[in-house]
């Protein structure tokens, strides 16, 4: 799932003015506390910030043997 500048957005003003209910993109979303909510947020940014701007996906890699 990609985050959106948008869905960002949306958190952080609703974590400004106390609420745990957000709309964003034609979805609402309410969370259990405002811990919650600030947990998605630095979720978010943590991604966007590692320049994923989404979940990564698991990479696999070989290893290689040789005799010197």
């Amino acid at each position: 799932m990609a985050w959106t500048q948008a869905e960002l957005d949306a958190l952080k003003s609703a974590y400004a003015t106390g609420t745990t209910r957000v709309s964003y993109e034609g979805r609402t979303v309410e969370y259990d506390s405002g811990a919650a909510l600030l947990e998605r947020i630095r979720v978010i940014e943590a991604e966007i910030a590692a320049g994923g701007g989404g979940r990564k996906r698991p990479s696999a890699g070989f290893a290689s043997f040789g005799r010197s």
